[in-house]
């Protein structure tokens, strides 16, 4: 497998060049667009009147590996923007043609040649075709030409690539088991969530089951956060301009905020404009603004199960994980100087725990921080994003935490330390992040009476453990292939009747377990018993109780256990005992 990061993307960049060959090839009227490396492999973009067939597919994939056979070698060369126009020109690529044109005369561009093709480039690539060994074409989708609905809709092509085949075979083997796992058919099959156009594309329909699967993570949420101080809060789901404008949001984040609302005061001539809130944090800032602060209430710890809305473009949408409403498991710290890496520290410790009990024992860990090269992009003190950026990653080394350095991936506001959580298939997904705010507290003239009764400016965290609602759940249905550890299970106990002569004592039972608090089914219907185990088993319940002529005669229940069969014959007693002992330590 590949040693880093970096040459992964050599190699699938590298790769992609090599379809763009072959359809170049085999379809020379073809328009060539983008071609990148991405996290699993990689793409080329293609403006071709002919729809794409599989068996096109396995065309191209022959191609490639001719390409490959020919082992050409991939050579680097530099033309200044009018010389990279014409030969654009003369090649008949106009997507090539729109993407020279936006960089700066003064800039030399890049180009790699293998064989007869050329492509524009900035690399790096491997130093043949040859050094690729293993390919496969894997998928055709539709994307629109930079992403803007407005613009055509292109082909895109995703293949994969490796040095060996076994590499190969494994990487198929887990594309097959994500697929089983995939949160949009296990959503579906479990009756767990829908995603209703007619309703609205990105706005998630919690059904019974996994809302119970939510409404026990927000109280076990609520419950931790009482423990460290924190205080809830609820706010609007929509605020004026002038918030927006105040915080910078309007002028950093206006793409993601749904556009204004007039509304007419009755009072007023003149019209207001409401948006709707993306976000929480310059409520949170009015609420603490809504009176003086003493030093001594600080550090003030707010939190919010806040329901926000950013529009996301229609191709970027995805189930649970990429949506257009959603709830984030927000908080915003509002601490003395003196108070902040203390705090940071309480956070960092609070995430690990939660992510723990949730299921998440590994969490890779990155420090996003500016761009030097893109300091337009944030906001403007560079005094105080040294000092930031550097405290930060002092508490990371201090507890000696490893982290890879995201360069450019602070917000506009400040740098930040996520913690992604990786699953059971080694998938990484974001979900805590720490922020520092070197914007909010200065925009909203934020202040407390200090010790020597003067006014100072407080440091603001905002922070996420869990991210959004939305997204960590359809995570843990993925991590969990559906089957939720037994005290997120929306069942998790069902009785299950063999005959008749058994519904009453079957009854008597549901009626215990429920008065335990534990969530139970009966089906006591006239379905086989073998037929109802299997159904249970298909629906992921965690528990499964027989009830049967021995059973109602002695007394006792027999259990099966979804992950390790048939537990034998068991007191009703100490059955509920060890459920509810089970439901209290949260074993998964």
């Amino acid at each position: 497998m590949f040693n880093n990061i970096e040459n992964m993307k050599v190699f699938w960049h590298s790769s992609s060049h090599v379809l763009a060959q072959a359809i170049k090839r085999l379809y020379p009227e073809a328009k060539l667009a983008i071609g990148p490396s991405i996290d699993n492999g990689y793409y080329y973009d293609i403006d071709l009147e002919l729809p794409i067939t599989l068996d096109m597919l396995q065309n191209l994939e022959l191609e490639m590996k001719k390409i490959i056979k020919e082992n050409y070698k991939i050579e680097k060369f530099i033309l200044s923007k009018n010389e990279a126009i014409k030969l654009m020109e003369e090649r008949d690529e106009p997507y090539k043609i729109e993407l020279i044109k936006d960089i700066p005369s003064h800039e030399d561009i890049s180009f790699y040649k293998q064989g007869e093709f050329i492509d524009l480039c900035s690399g790096p690539h491997l130093n043949s075709t040859g050094e690729i060994k293993v390919i496969k074409l894997l998928s055709i989708a539709g994307a629109y030409w930079r992403g803007n609905e407005k613009n055509k809709m292109l082909q895109r092509i995703y293949g994969i690539s490796f040095e060996k085949e076994e590499e190969l075979q494994e990487y198929l083997d887990k594309v097959k088991e994500a697929k089983n796992r995939d949160h949009r058919k296990l959503g579906k099959e479990l009756d767990l969530f829908s995603v209703d156009d007619y309703v609205g594309p990105g706005l998630v329909l919690w059904h019974p089951k996994l809302s119970v699967v939510r409404e026990e993570i927000e109280m076990y949420w609520r419950k931790e956060h009482r423990k460290r101080g924190y205080q809830y809060v609820y706010t609007p789901q929509v605020g004026l301009s002038n918030l927006w404008e105040t915080s910078g949001h309007l002028d950093h984040f206006a793409d993601g905020m749904y556009p204004p609302m007039a509304m007419s005061l009755k009072d007023s001539e003149e019209n207001v404009s409401y948006y709707v809130k993306p976000m929480s944090c310059p409520f949170h800032v009015r609420i603490y603004k809504s009176r003086k602060r003493s030093y001594r209430e600080l550090p003030m710890r707010l939190c919010e199960l806040g329901t926000v809305y950013r529009y996301e473009k229609s191709g970027a949408l995805h189930g649970m994980l990429r949506v257009r409403g959603f709830t984030q498991d927000d908080a915003h710290v509002i601490c003395r100087e003196d108070q902040f890496v203390n705090e940071v520290n309480q956070i960092i410790d609070f995430a690990l725990e939660m992510n723990k009990v949730m299921g998440f024992d590994k969490l890779n860990v990155y420090f996003s921080v500016r761009d030097p090269e893109n300091k337009e992009k944030f906001i403007d003190n560079e005094k105080v994003w040294v000092l930031a950026e550097t405290t930060l990653e002092n508490i990371l080394k201090e507890r000696n935490i490893e982290y890879k350095k995201d360069i450019g991936g602070a917000k506009f506001y400040g740098p930040a330390i996520d913690m992604k959580a990786v699953d059971a298939m080694g998938r990484e997904w974001q979900g805590t992040t720490i922020q520092l705010d070197m914007n909010l507290p200065s925009k909203f003239q934020m202040a407390y009476i200090g010790e020597d009764g003067q006014e100072h400016v407080p440091i603001m965290l905002h922070r996420t453990l869990l991210g959004s609602m939305e997204r960590f759940v359809g995570t843990l249905i993925e991590h969990y292939a559906g089957a939720f550890p037994l005290w997120l299970s929306p069942v998790q106990v069902k009785i299950l009747t063999v005959n008749e002569e058994c519904i009453e004592r079957a009854e008597e039972l549901e009626k215990e377990l429920h008065s335990q608090g534990i969530r139970v089914e009966l089906d006591s219907s006239a379905e086989r018993i073998g037929y109802k185990i299997r159904s249970s088993q298909l629906e992921k319940v965690p528990y499964m109780i027989v009830i049967g002529k021995k059973e109602v005669e002695s007394g006792m229940i027999s259990v099966r256990s979804r992950k390790n069969g048939d537990l034998g014959v068991i007191n009703p007693k100490l059955f509920i005992h060890k459920i509810l002992e089970e439901i209290e330590t949260k074993e998964r």
